[in-house]
């Protein structure tokens, strides 16, 4: 019920993941990323668990092959389980469990990897791939435009309700966590006015928190 991609730009080394799903509030539970290591979702009858495993193999240097075969051999019912993962060198993997729900693919090259399950097509995944490495600007304008095509596509077999952006960037928690969590509209539009409105201002959370006395103006009432 579920279609994903995670990825890494290799100008910045960001990583981030966007989500969409039938199901309510789907990036709580299916979205994980760590700065400087990499961006991993967990999907298809979700086990949340497989995302932090996956993400500490990761970090222990395990590339992302490896990684998911570590978490995948480990755990029980993985023929339910999409796994997705790319690592700190761009390197990329899926598992996706032959009792996977519905039509369901998986595509993935450097920096990227795209799944998902109870599909409009096989084709999808390959199309989120396709339009991620041909698209440009900021990582999570890159994600949109991925997510936007597989919606062109047919996306899922029915309509979505959910979606969800993460991006984590050199701090340790994420500098944009953006969620739709249940709309009877489309939760893609609604994501990129989010990050539309959320993009410029992204850089000055960071520095809210890290120097509050170099932070730009709050913009509120009684701000000096």
């Amino acid at each position: 019920m579920t279609f994903s991609i995670v990825a890494r730009c290799n100008r910045t080394g960001m990583f981030g993941v966007a989500i969409s799903s039938s199901s309510p509030a789907v990036a709580a539970r299916c979205s994980y990323a760590q700065a400087g290591v990499g961006a991993v979702a967990s999907q298809n009858v979700t086990d949340p668990e497989l995302g932090p495993r996956t993400l500490g193999y990761l970090a222990q240097g395990l590339p992302a092959a490896e990684a998911v075969s570590k978490v995948m051999g480990g755990t029980p019912h993985g023929e339910y389980r999409q796994l997705l993962a790319v690592d700190k060198n761009g390197t990329s993997a899926v598992h996706s469990g032959a009792k996977a729900l519905g039509i369901w693919s998986s595509a993935h090259a450097t920096d990227v990897a795209c799944g998902g399950n109870l599909l409009a097509s096989d084709r999808i995944p390959q199309i989120m791939v396709d339009s991620f490495l041909a698209s440009q600007g900021d990582l999570g304008d890159r994600l949109i435009a991925a997510m936007r095509a597989a919606l062109k596509a047919g996306g899922e077999a029915g309509p979505v309700h959910s979606a969800g952006l993460k991006l984590v960037d050199k701090v340790s928690w994420p500098v944009a966590d953006l969620r739709c969590d249940w709309t009877e509209g489309c939760p893609i539009e609604k994501l990129e006015q989010l990050w539309n409105l959320y993009k410029p201002q992204m850089a000055s959370y960071v520095t809210r928190a890290l120097n509050p006395a170099e932070a730009p103006s709050y913009g509120v009432p009684g701000d000096q």
